[in-house]
């Protein structure tokens, strides 16, 4: 079952790996190599639930931290 992205209508969605930046509090925290269905026509990616639980829990612990600035690779849990 082919599926299309949601913000563009016509790409196709194909898995891949792709880096989330994400805002907490005064933090930028970038987690790189995320298993994601991104779109061949856009680029724009989704997770599915669990990764996007991880990827959450990743940003979550890395803002405790104090970083300004944190780089990190995805390992599932």
């Amino acid at each position: 079952m082919i599926r299309h992205c949601n913000i563009c209508k016509t790409g196709e969605l194909k898995p891949g790996l792709t880096h989330v930046t994400l805002n907490r509090k005064s933090a930028i925290i970038i987690i790189k190599d995320v298993p994601a269905e991104i779109c061949d026509n856009c680029g724009e990616f989704y997770l599915d639930e669990p990764r996007t639980e991880a990827v959450l829990a990743i940003a979550e612990n890395a803002s405790r931290s104090g970083s300004e600035v944190e780089i990190k690779r995805f390992q599932a849990a």
